[in-house]
């Protein structure tokens, strides 16, 4: 799946924020304005000024559309869903260069809070992922005590955790000791 450079930095922007959510398995992440300042600064978030309050509980209502997003269960639901939250965001597209990024592509109008600007940019990512067919790539870690979000772009749609390297390992050595005791009997 072919995926331009603005729409993978959107759809790794969607998985941090909903995986601040504490129902991820952590405190929540995103729970005051200092918290959202880093998490604006961690992922590039252009042309956001002062934060306040309100702009908090907005994100954090965005995030809970995301997250409803991931859990839908057929592209119907996810479709309806991105559309809500982008035409809530006042979508005004624009190509743009800026940062040393090539063009690429604004959904959000200038001067746009940061709950619509991620609402506009991440939303319309997602709406690519469902427009190619390929809502089930939006998945959660299958390991019993993550649930963390993920978007798998692996080629044949197999991955199955969050990090192979953590929840995927963590779980793969526990069956292999598990089987081990077995075999020791």
């Amino acid at each position: 799946m072919l995926i331009p450079h603005d729409t993978r930095i959107a759809l790794d922007t969607v998985v941090d924020l909903v995986n601040t959510t504490p129902e991820s398995g952590h405190d929540d992440a995103l729970a005051d304005v200092a918290s959202l300042y880093d998490f604006v600064r961690n992922h590039d978030v252009s042309g956001v000024g002062e934060l306040g309050q309100r702009d908090l509980k907005a994100v954090q209502s965005v995030r809970t559309q995301f997250a409803q997003i991931f859990a839908a269960p057929d592209s119907r639901t996810a479709a309806d869903l991105v559309n809500e939250l982008v035409a809530a965001a006042g979508t005004t597209p624009q190509l743009t260069n800026h940062d040393n990024y090539d063009w690429h592509v604004h959904y959000f109008a200038p001067g746009a809070s940061v709950a619509d600007h991620l609402a506009a940019d991440c939303g319309m990512a997602l709406a690519f992922i469902v427009v190619a067919g390929e809502q089930e790539r939006l998945r959660r870690c299958e390991a019993p005590d993550c649930g963390r979000a993920f978007v798998d772009l692996s080629r044949n749609r197999s991955r199955r955790y969050c990090d192979s390297r953590t929840c995927g390992n963590r779980l793969h050595v526990a069956a292999y000791r598990a089987r081990r005791r077995e075999a020791a009997g």
